[in-house]
């Protein structure tokens, strides 16, 4: 069997009820950070969701949430790879602009800065940084959003029936575009405890959510062929179809 066949049957092993109505999925994304330090194994920042969570309390997740409308207006030291752009424009469930395409990655940074108190974009000495309400925090740590190092790794809609349903996008970036962390290296929304950079192999015998495991299995497997995650490659995109997920590549 190969891996994508035993990815998307453990997907399907998840119960699939539909006990609730249907409802369209929110505009999601997340972002993995990895220190891939010479001579050690790979490690990615997870945190442990508050118990006090309705949703997925407990578990595992990277930082990320659902995207806000400022998102869209927020300026940017860079743009993204013109392959990852595309990418994330295909498919695109409702308005196709290049402003909601970056909107994916600027909802990344700003949950990663709100959940575990890290900036990732360019350090700026001086200068006017002012930015939309929602990362005014950057602006004060000096640091300007930057979309170019991302990498766009899956990406997977929530199978209708369920309570909440994202269209979520992966992003990975490394430790080195780290710009600046909180002075306590705690995230304002307190939505995250634990946050700890580790490796695959730890990550995957935590309490993580079906998808969660799916994208590290997904990510590992690549970074093995193509370690510098180079934008031209094909990405999973994770899909409900009728009866079950299925796997397609973007």
């Amino acid at each position: 069997m190969a891996m994508s066949d035993d990815l998307i049957e453990r997907l399907n092993a998840v119960d699939r009820s539909r006990r609730h109505a249907n409802v369209r999925p929110k505009d999601a994304s997340t972002l993995l950070i990895l220190d891939r330090a010479i001579g050690g194994p790979v490690r990615v920042l997870m945190g442990r969701r508050h118990q006090r969570h309705a949703f997925l309390p407990g578990a595992y997740v990277f930082p990320g949430g659902k995207v806000d409308a400022a998102d869209s207006r927020v300026r940017l030291a860079g743009d993204y790879h013109p392959a990852v752009l595309e990418k994330l424009l295909h498919d695109m469930k409702g308005p196709k602009t290049l402003a909601r395409a970056r909107a994916f990655g600027v909802a990344a940074l700003r949950e990663t800065y709100e959940e575990a108190g890290i900036f990732v974009g360019c350090s700026r000495s001086g200068g006017d940084t002012a930015t939309a309400p929602g990362l005014a925090a950057f602006a004060a740590a000096g640091v300007e959003p930057n979309l170019a190092p991302f990498r766009l790794i899956a990406r997977a809609i929530t199978p209708p029936g369920r309570p909440r349903r994202f269209d979520t996008r992966f992003f990975a970036v490394g430790a080195d575009d780290i710009a600046a962390t909180t002075a306590d290296g705690l995230g304002p929304s307190g939505e995250l405890e634990d946050v700890a950079w580790l490796t695959f192999e730890a990550a995957g015998r935590l309490q993580l959510p079906p998808i969660t495991l799916t994208v590290l299995a997904e990510l590992s497997a690549r970074l093995e062929s193509d370690p510098r995650l180079a934008p031209e490659v094909a990405v999973p995109y994770y899909l409900w179809r009728s009866k079950g997920f299925a796997r397609l590549e973007l």
